[in-house]
């Protein structure tokens, strides 16, 4: 019997918000693939999931996956392929061999998740494996309610965007959404200030960096947060 496949989202940092049923589905798998963003560093999510779930027992493998940009419709870079195609044929390994796999993901796996393009990969190989995604708490609810404001309410409209990916379109799409959310936005500071002042929307902006974890930090000042390099985790709301 083929075992199941599990790609979980276990929330944006603080253990207390994962949920009851990927806390449940990861004490039952008995084998966690685990990503991570450098070879030899560790794992955000296993951290996180370790808070709140026993690790004693479980098979539990690392798969570095490259930090380089995804651009839709076209060709991955070589070593991101590589990476997919690796993590793919070790969990189909395990699946053929009846053991149920779980795969946990930062934050909500439906929005940038890794899980995703893991799961593609797997599908392409045996298209009759079962998958099941599991929901999490985004970092974007998780850094609206860090600063005590809503995303959207009555007809409002929001965008969500990967600031590094900006292509001239972010001052549009600033100007034609009531809410915009930049994620990404560590390695492209400088530019995104530049922008909201020139749209005199610097006020209407807030910085979150490390949403939910117990370094967390809430800044509206985003002229001098720009002076230094916020952590990978940042994320800009702009609500006008």
């Amino acid at each position: 019997m083929t075992g199941q496949f599990y790609v979980i989202g276990v929330g944006p940092g603080d253990p207390e918000l994962m949920t009851l049923k990927a806390a449940r589905l990861l004490e039952k798998c008995p084998v966690w693939f685990v990503p991570k963003a450098h070879r030899n560093g560790e794992s955000t999510a296993l951290s996180i999931l370790a808070g709140s779930v026993a690790t004693d027992g479980k098979e539990i493998m690392e798969l570095h996956f490259p930090m380089k940009k995804i651009r839709m419709g076209e060709t991955p870079d070589p070593e991101v392929e590589a990476a997919w195609k690796a993590a793919a044929t070790a969990i189909q390994a395990k699946l053929e061999a009846g053991i149920d796999v779980a795969f946990p993901t930062l934050g909500d796996p439906a929005i940038y998740s890794t899980g995703f393009y893991v799961c593609d990969t797997l599908l392409q190989n045996a298209p009759q494996l079962p998958i099941i995604i599991v929901p999490g708490v985004s970092s974007i609810g998780a850094s609206a309610a860090a600063v005590g404001q809503p995303l959207c309410l009555g007809d409002d409209r929001m965008v969500v965007v990967p600031a590094t990916f900006e292509n001239g379109r972010l001052r549009e799409t600033l100007a034609s959404f009531d809410t915009v959310v930049l994620m990404k936005v560590h390695r492209v500071m400088d530019k995104v200030v530049g922008l909201l002042t020139d749209l005199d929307l610097l006020d209407k902006a807030v910085l979150v960096e490390r949403s939910s974890q117990s370094d967390q930090r809430v800044r509206r000042d985003l002229v001098a947060a720009a002076k230094e390099e916020p952590h990978y985790f940042s994320t800009i709301i702009v609500r006008k």
